[in-house]
């Protein structure tokens, strides 16, 4: 009879095991538009096979391209009682108040690939490349050409994004301290980062007759489209050529463009922070600390700048996203 009984205790832990394993820790998901570019690609692709059943997640991802959809996605997922949510902030203002409610609910709220401008009490733990860093190598390594005059074509990505502002401050700030370097034009590629929109931008620059020889592109994309008014115009680009092209997120195509010296500079932006969330979250269920976090609750990502003199194709099949 104890032989039963213990059989019959040990199916049952079996069972409440099994179905604890089959619902999985819930989590939220909020990213923006895989479309948007490669590194949004690999970024999005990258969630996905890390948070997964087999992983012990159940996972809902959404997609939301603009702030305000974000918010309402936060707001929906939080009612729905997700115990974790991850967030790629489209502005990195107007998160307080959801931040907050989230804290209220019980709700643990790790940032990935963009900071939010709150108080760090407000989220877990934020997994993120250090924005501003990437645009002050990116302005170090134009400053180190030494060229006469730096006349700059400036296509910024999604307005008050994270990535947008830590990449158009390090250059807006040398242009108002230098008076050899002017942003001849800007404009922005829009909430999804258009290479159609940068390439108006350069056809209106073009059509204008304004003189630039520098294009500050906030992406891959946008430069491309860039270039395409470019080679339209017949004008030269790349290495000892006419025009400067640097862009941003290192896909695979970008780099190649470098090694063949059609592009002449792309700043590394790291799209992989699902393992480190995923270990930080299994720490959390396990009653342990999240360790290595900065005084902003923060773990930065290591990134590079590429130039198109030194570049090599281990570079490219090591640091490139995509094919």
């Amino acid at each position: 009879m104890k032989k039963i009984v213990a059989l019959v205790l040990a199916l049952a832990m079996i069972l409440t095991m099994s179905a604890a394993l089959a619902d999985g820790i819930k989590v939220g998901i909020i990213n923006l538009d895989p479309a948007e570019s490669g590194y949004r690609e690999a970024n999005v692709k990258d969630l996905q096979n890390t948070f997964t059943a087999e992983n012990g997640y159940d996972a809902t991802f959404i997609t939301a391209p603009t702030a305000d959809k974000q918010l309402e996605a936060a707001n929906t997922l939080i009612n729905s009682e997700v115990k974790y949510l991850l967030v790629s902030a489209a502005e990195a203002t107007g998160w307080d108040d959801v931040l907050a409610a989230a804290q209220e609910a019980g709700v643990k709220v790790f940032l990935f690939d963009r900071m939010i401008d709150c108080d760090p009490s407000l989220y877990t733990a934020a997994v993120v490349s250090d924005m501003a860093k990437e645009g002050e190598t990116a302005v170090a390594w134009l400053e180190s050409l030494g060229l006469e005059e730096y006349k700059i074509l400036h296509i910024q990505g999604q307005l008050g994004s994270a990535a947008q502002i830590g990449r158009s401050t390090a250059l807006q700030n040398k242009c108002a301290a230098d008076d050899k370097w002017t942003i001849v034009r800007e404009g922005t590629g829009g909430d999804s980062w258009d290479p159609n929109e940068a390439r108006k931008i350069a056809e209106a620059a073009l059509n204008a007759g304004e003189d630039f020889n520098i294009v500050y592109a906030e992406n891959d994309g946008m430069a491309d489209g860039v270039v395409a008014a470019l080679d339209a115009a017949g004008k030269t680009h790349g290495v000892d050529k006419d025009i400067i092209i640097m862009g941003f997120d290192c896909n695979k195509w970008a780099l190649r463009k470098l090694l063949a010296g059609e592009w002449n500079y792309d700043g590394q932006c790291s799209p992989f922070q699902a393992g480190v969330i995923d270990g930080m979250i299994k720490k959390l269920e396990a009653g342990e600390a999240i360790e290595g976090l900065n005084e902003l609750n923060q773990i930065i990502s290591e990134e590079k700048g590429f130039d198109a003199r030194t570049i090599t194709e281990d570079d490219i099949n090591t640091y490139g996203l995509g094919e």
